[in-house]
């Protein structure tokens, strides 16, 4: 096996983007027959790509490929300014999906000239772009020139800003003529507070007003995306003829079902076989299942991810689902909202094999699903850690400076140095594995009661049962922790992160908008407000910069167990007021001087704040009746190929889906 040192974890930067590779530690020791598997749910994750870009703006396809096709067929200079300036805005568009930043939000700003792009589409073959019916390049210009070009136009992808219409002043494709009153008026007169097992209303279409009525197109075969879906039945099809068990192609043959169907019944089906699945080595995800990407929390943007179970490192997260019962009884929330009973909690960390959608290339280093509250605490969760790339994200960043930069001495540094990687993922695995998992909705609240605000309670929620419970002698005792320090590397940089480091995300003059972001942020400003008296935490200068110091490491512990026990109350009861106020008054707002301290700092690093992946490249040898014999892995293929060979490849859908 190739030792992991040779492997060169960085591919390119760019803008504010780093793409990195990850290296699927144990595939070759898996059998042909898993490989197999994995390359068939591979190729499913890849045929989705589409929805994702339509789902976060109507134009998005028009555009990538007006783009590419420039990009690939463009005879004139390009070291010309205008063409390497439309490489990198090509090269955002494609790591997020779309025209909009993938986490901030906003629009990209193009730093080429529309005179500069017409002429470049004008000397291309017409043949290529995207023309619609009887429309010529000047009309397409028309037409699509401002959404590219008019920064007031489209502005924002997802907008959180309290008392707008977040609809109206959202550019992603989830509504269609309605207003946020409409929609959730809409939904509303569909649920029933006595209803036990609810299913997700909205969670897989786009809501719609036609003929002056509001209505649902399916995103199904034979309804919206379904050319798409049906190129990921096919692989599904394929998975599900080489299951590891019964059991998973049951998990298979219904979420095919689903995705024929459209029936959110069947989605719950689908979901509870799932998460029983704990035999089978290989798992994935595939299909419509967060909500971070759409105003109200309610409809779920398409994903997926291939993965097989890290044996040895998931002994870690075995130890912490098996004493789950005993961390909800001890945790500080009141007892009304705990659970009595936590069913099905199981953790594993995971090699991920193929990220695809809204994963891909930015994407998450944990998940716990599924999303359902009521199948949550009726069949319990699935918890996982993805270790390699948590692994490819530490190699990739070591001796980079930042440490140097921001942490406050060499006593945080040796602590952060000694345990930080550990305690990281511990906090992952119990954020994920316990913490989404933990305590209870009172019964008749609505999952959706606190609407923008959820996704940032649900997840400050989790942070803060992780972070609660890491300083605890329970995680010594279970051999978690090396000793009873290790705690303090997790609690600086998560501070720190949330105070200061993080702002290096955000355009000077912002606003904190991202749900992971704002939750950070809430915890961390809450903490220091609530231990000034106390100096628990303080910001001071040196050298004319400014650091985060902690005075106070145990009463930093006492604090998020009271924001812990406040939000959970909060989620439990759906207090959409107190929600509000907590996200409006800790979360959003940012100190525009440290702001610009923190960027000018950042910027002397020369690193790139967000980082995402280029997948492996999968390719089935087979014999000459067509078996497969063998499944090769490689990972040599640049980014801008991989993308240009996706679009070739996997361009599943028209560039207009109304």
């Amino acid at each position: 096996m190739e030792k992991t040192d040779t492997f060169n974890y960085t591919v390119e930067q760019f803008a504010d983007l780093q793409l990195l590779r990850y290296k699927v530690h144990g595939f070759d020791e898996l059998s042909l027959k898993q490989k197999e598997l994995i390359y068939y749910l591979s190729q499913a994750a890849l045929e989705g790509r589409d929805i994702l870009f339509d789902q976060n703006g109507k134009y998005n396809l028009i555009i990538r490929k007006m783009l590419e096709t420039v990009y690939t067929d463009y005879q004139g200079d390009r070291n010309d300014t205008n063409f390497i300036y439309m490489e990198i805005y090509l090269k955002r568009v494609w790591f997020s999906n779309g025209i909009h930043h993938h986490y901030a939000s906003d629009k990209f700003v193009p730093g080429f000239t529309p005179d500069f792009l017409k002429a470049a589409l004008q000397s291309v073959d017409a043949k290529k772009l995207p023309l619609a019916e009887g429309e010529t390049v000047d009309m397409l210009c028309e037409e699509v020139f401002p959404v590219i070009f008019d920064p007031k136009l489209m502005a924002k992808r997802v907008n959180q800003a309290d008392g707008e219409d977040l609809i109206l002043t959202s550019a992603c494709n989830y509504y269609e003529g309605v207003t946020q009153k409409e929609a959730e008026e809409f939904y509303n007169a569909q649920k029933n507070p006595n209803d036990t097992m609810p299913v997700m209303f909205g969670m897989n279409s786009r809501l719609v007003k036609e003929d002056g009525k509001v209505q649902e197109k399916v995103w199904k075969s034979g309804g919206l995306y379904g050319q798409a879906i049906d190129k990921v039945i096919y692989w599904l099809d394929k998975a599900a003829g080489v299951a590891e068990n019964t059991t998973q192609k049951a998990v298979i043959d219904k979420l095919i079902q689903f995705y024929k169907d459209g029936n959110l019944k069947t989605f719950d089906e689908y979901a509870i076989l799932w998460v029983k699945d704990l035999g089978s080595r290989v798992d994935f995800v595939n299909g419509f299942t967060e909500s971070y990407g759409e105003p109200l929390g309610m409809k779920a943007s398409w994903e997926s991810i291939v993965n097989f179970k890290d044996v040895e490192a998931t002994k870690r997260t075995e130890t912490i689902s098996a004493n789950a019962q005993w961390f909800e009884d001890h945790s500080p929330v009141d007892k009304r909202f705990k659970k009595e009973e936590v069913k099905g909690v199981s953790a594993k960390v995971i090699t991920a094999a193929m990220l695809g959608g809204d994963l891909y290339p930015a994407t998450a280093i944990g998940i716990n699903l599924p999303n359902s509250n009521w199948i949550r605490s009726v069949h319990g969760s699935k918890s996982v850690t993805i270790g390699n790339l948590t692994d490819a994200y530490n190699k990739a960043a070591h001796g980079n400076g930042f440490t140097d930069e921001f942490v406050y001495s060499a006593a945080e540094k040796e602590l952060i140095d000694k345990y930080g990687d550990l305690t990281g993922d511990l906090h992952t695995d119990l954020h994920e594995c316990l913490g989404h998992g933990s305590g209870q909705l009172l019964p008749g609240v609505d999952q959706d009661a606190l609407k923008a605000y959820g996704s940032t309670i649900e997840e400050a929620r989790a942070d803060l049962f992780g972070l609660y419970y890491l300083p605890d002698t329970k995680m010594v005792e279970l051999g978690l922790t090396p000793d009873e320090n290790a705690f303090k590397a997790e609690y600086y940089t998560y501070m720190m992160n949330g105070l200061m480091t993080q702002l290096v995300r955000i355009e000077l003059g912002n606003s904190v908008e991202e749900a992971h972001m704002r939750n950070r942020q809430l915890i961390a400003k809450w903490v220091f407000e609530k231990g000034a008296a106390d100096r628990v935490t303080e910001l001071v200068k040196k050298d004319g910069k400014t650091y985060v110091k902690i005075n106070d490491y145990k009463k930093i512990r006492d604090l998020f167990g009271q924001l812990l026990a406040e939000i959970q109350r909060i989620k439990s009861e759906g207090d959409f007021d107190a929600a509000r106020k907590l996200v409006e008054n800790y979360a959003v707002k940012v100190d525009p001087q440290l702001h610009e301290e923190v960027l000018s700092r950042y910027e002397k690093l020369h690193l790139a704040p967000y980082k995402g992946f280029v997948n492996p490249v999968y390719e089935a040898v087979t014999d000459k009746e067509g078996n497969i014999t063998d499944i090769k892995v490689s990972y040599t293929e640049g980014y801008a190929d991989q993308m240009l060979r996706y679009s070739r490849d996997y361009s599943n859908l028209p560039c207009r889906n109304e």
